[in-house]
């Protein structure tokens, strides 16, 4: 007699045959490329208009805080949640009465040129200040002789002011007090002695004073050159004491 073992064997379906992966469409460089740019303007288009942009340092009116040549980063969010300049900061406005006139303008180099194509610098003929603001709306500030420079009464302690000038300029223009008006800063350069800010433009229809509506954001960072690297914090003097 034979021993036997039953052995259950499992009978599987024949494996289907894999779907081979479907293959992805690539698009024609002719339409590729043309997509991606107007992806990469649109991007810089909203990065210029809400987020940031870099303003190109014409003049050595911010000495010693700005070089000329200096590239900075200017922020152009914070505005949109209701935020104002505050005294201290160094701001960029668009020229309020033709403070620049006369004033002959650097040609833009190729770079300028490229960067206010797609928006992330102005463009060329675009025209621009940047100063410190010193002044907000109900302020009083006034200068007599070479300073100090007093605001709201107070002498201003001013580390930032270029070696070697003086807070204030003995001339006609440099002798003044004012009390901004609602919608207005007071801007001057850090480069005293050097620098055609409100003081100079009093005779304007806005009596030296940038209207709200023209400045275009804060000075944050000094991003070019790398060996000028920093950022541009409210001095001390104008910090609330806790």
């Amino acid at each position: 007699m034979t021993d036997s073992t039953d052995v259950s064997t499992e009978t599987r379906p024949a494996p289907e045959p894999e779907e081979s992966p479907r293959k992805r469409r690539k698009l024609s460089p002719w339409l590729e490329y043309p997509l991606l740019a107007v992806v990469a303007l649109g991007l810089a288009f909203l990065i210029k208009t809400f987020l940031l942009q870099a303003f190109l340092i014409p003049s050595g009116s911010m000495q010693n805080t700005l070089q000329e040549d200096d590239r900075v980063l200017v922020d152009k969010l914070t505005p949109w949640f209701g935020s104002e300049p505050d005294r201290g900061e160094v701001v960029v406005f668009r020229d309020p009465a033709d403070w620049l006139a006369g004033h002959e303008a650097k040609p833009p180099s190729t770079v300028q040129k490229a960067l206010g194509f797609v928006g992330l610098m102005p463009a060329a003929d675009e025209q621009h200040l940047i100063k410190r603001v010193i002044g907000v709306a109900g302020d009083t500030v006034e200068c007599s002789g070479t300073g100090p420079l007093r605001l709201n009464g107070e002498p201003l302690t001013e580390p930032y002011v270029y070696a070697g000038n003086t807070p204030c300029s003995d001339d006609e223009g440099g002798r003044f007090k004012v009390t901004v008006p609602a919608g207005h800063l007071w801007v001057m350069g850090d480069h005293r002695q050097a620098s055609q800010d409100s003081r100079y433009h009093q005779d304007d229809p806005h009596a030296g004073m940038v209207p709200l509506d023209d400045v275009v954001g804060r000075a944050v960072v000094v991003a070019w050159p790398l060996t000028n690297w920093s950022t541009l914090p409210v001095p001390d003097a104008f910090t609330p004491e806790k």
